[in-house]
């Protein structure tokens, strides 16, 4: 257990550090006003307009970083600073978050494929690391099989999980291309708001490449514990 903890630690130390400076990042960046004057709600609803895009919404969710697209209401949720301010960071995120309706109405197949795994993930993944630390000490201490294949439940909800992050990882890194091919393309930045808005998010991109990769340590840590065992 101490190299899980060790592990987890390392693991939690690196995704910090990179969450910390995605928001320096993005806190510069909100420095950097848009010259065209519009606000990331603007952004939004010209980007889905140029993409004949028309029945999706753009509103305002509280909090900070809380960008996110809804493909089950068709909703664009800006945070109250993106949706109202008019900067590159602003920009970025607005631009990025339509991406995702983009894909959506283009049936893009990994968000399709992200999309049906969700169900499934957001009940499995909370129970399976109690699952095989449940398996392991339920072996262990009755000497059964049961408790093995308990565990090996758990490694499977695991390895479930793991499987969608890294899913998630083109999903992300395809709305940030297409944002990012739109701003230009439809001259909506100077090139000074576009290297900031590149720069954003490929720090919000990293996010997601840390958590991809603690999951399939955590992963492959587990799946030793149990596999690498006796079953008797």
């Amino acid at each position: 257990m101490i190299g899980y903890y060790i592990l987890i630690g390392a693991i939690g130390l690196v995704s910090w550090l990179v969450s910390n400076q995605l928001k320096k990042k993005f806190a510069f960046y909100s420095k950097v006003q848009l010259r065209n004057g519009m606000s990331g709600k603007e952004i939004a609803e010209k980007m889905l307009s140029d993409n004949g895009i028309y029945d999706v919404e753009v509103i305002s969710t509280p909090g900070q970083l809380t960008d996110h697209y809804n493909p089950k209401n068709k909703t664009v949720n800006l945070s109250e600073a993106v949706y109202n301010q008019r900067n590159a960071a602003a920009a970025a995120v607005a631009a990025h978050e339509c991406g995702h309706a983009v894909q959506h109405a283009q049936a893009y197949s990994w968000l399709q494929m992200r999309s049906t795994l969700v169900p499934m993930v957001s009940v499995t993944s909370g129970m399976s690391q109690w699952l095989i630390i449940g398996g392991l000490v339920l072996g262990g201490a009755a000497g059964i099989g049961l408790g093995w294949y308990v565990a090996v439940a758990g490694v499977l909800f695991m390895g479930l999980a793991t499987l969608f992050s890294f899913i998630t990882l083109p999903v992300e890194y395809d709305a940030s291309n297409r944002a990012l091919a739109w701003l230009k393309a439809k001259n909506m930045v100077t090139p000074e708001e576009y290297k900031g808005s590149e720069d954003a998010l490929k720090w919000a991109a990293r996010t997601y490449l840390v958590a991809a990769i603690g999951a399939l340590a955590s992963l492959i840590y587990w799946a030793l514990q149990v596999f690498g065992g006796s079953r008797d």
